[in-house]
């Protein structure tokens, strides 16, 4: 960016705008980097976020505070550093906004990020038939004997993130919820998804969603002293009634003991409750059983749960996880990499950086019919 601002007049009154993570003080600190190199010669007066140079102005906006690069009169070079990493929400406004200006100033667009998520915006872009950026991929062995010495290779793949930060693989961060000794644990337990022990309990866990989220389900059975998942996927861009015929199909094929949904979707609820022959009133059913005093959960077979709990349903995972009780065959790579770069803050999941965070709460829930 320097260089193209001093080799010539060509950008001299245009913008050149760099998008950090949500962060002011990253805005801040990356500018006051790229003045330091002009360093002692050189001193500049502008503003923390902006540096001028020959007519050009460079200015950083963290990635949570984008609204002011929308009205840029003449932007010409757009980067957005780490942008793997930013928030889902964060991620589609910051292409909304660069991409917005393709046909106004049309400007240079580079989007860099070491891979973090395998459903975030560069595993999208990545996957993209037709896409108006050129994809540039550049693992360690690119930079072998320029940047990165065989020394520091070595020692670089020591590190648990070696892969994500040298290879290219997606996997996102590691999370700090739960230990990655103990998933690799219930992983290596052998047994066989397809075995299905009908003598057994049997959970299925739904979460439901329309649109730019995924529709989660997760199938577990408690067999051979271990908790074990028989089903786990998620689907992008769901159609409602798709959905419905799907759940049916499973429910046909597992017969589980009980279905597990996300309260938040009660049209879906009561289509299901109508399909297996169930009460599709269920909240004046709920209501008649508390006034009783009755467990309603031990009077439906599809349950309703209210995620206002998930910090309970959070610590009963852990503790299940922790215990040795969960399996998890690798086959079932989304949800093994939700439960690594699973992120809480206050025991309250972070569904903006948690990689497939709709099977992780399907998963979550359908654990909820196993109590320890």
């Amino acid at each position: 960016m320097v260089y193209l601002c001093l080799k010539d007049n060509t950008y001299t009154n245009s913008q050149f705008v760099i998008i950090v993570g949500p962060n002011q003080e990253l805005a801040i600190s990356l500018i006051r980097r790229l003045k330091r190199l002009f360093e002692p010669d050189v001193y500049f007066n502008d503003k923390e976020v902006i540096c001028l140079l020959n007519g050009v102005r460079i200015e950083a906006f963290p990635s949570n505070h984008l609204n002011a690069a929308r009205a840029l009169e003449n932007p010409k070079f757009i980067l957005a550093d780490e942008a793997d990493f930013f928030g889902k929400s964060e991620q589609l406004e910051v292409r909304k906004i660069v991409e917005r200006y393709l046909a106004k100033s049309d400007p240079y667009i580079a989007l860099i990020s070491t891979p973090g998520n395998p459903d975030g915006l560069f595993s999208q872009i990545e996957k993209e038939p037709t896409c108006i950026y050129k994809r540039i991929m550049l693992p360690w062995q690119v930079g072998l004997g320029k940047i990165y010495t065989q020394d520091e290779i070595d020692l670089a793949m020591k590190s648990n993130s070696f892969e994500s930060e040298y290879c290219l693989k997606y996997g996102g961060h590691q999370g700090n919820t739960f230990s990655p000794a103990h998933i690799d644990k219930c992983k290596s337990i052998s047994y066989n998804p397809d075995a299905i022990n009908y003598q057994a309990a049997i959970s299925m866990g739904l979460d439901p969603a329309w649109g730019s989220s995924n529709f989660g389900i997760v199938i577990t059975q408690l067999s051979d002293m271990h908790i074990q998942v028989l089903y786990a996927q998620e689907f992008e861009r769901s159609d409602y009634n798709q959905m419905l015929n799907k759940v049916w199909d499973l429910n046909l094929k597992y017969q589980p003991t009980k279905i597990y949904i996300d309260a938040s979707s009660p049209e879906f609820i009561r289509s299901i409750k109508d399909q297996i022959g169930e009460d599709s009133n269920y909240e004046e059913a709920i209501a008649r059983y508390k006034l009783m005093k009755v467990d309603f959960t031990n009077n439906m077979k599809v349950i309703p749960v209210n995620f206002r709990e998930s910090k309970a349903m959070l610590d009963h995972m852990k503790y299940l996880l922790e215990s040795g009780m969960l399996a998890i065959d690798p086959r079932f790579d989304k949800l093994l990499i939700s439960l690594y770069s699973a992120w809480d803050v206050e025991g309250k999941l972070d569904k903006g950086v948690t990689a497939h965070n709709d099977i992780f709460d399907a998963y979550m829930i359908a654990l909820l019919e196993f109590e320890v």
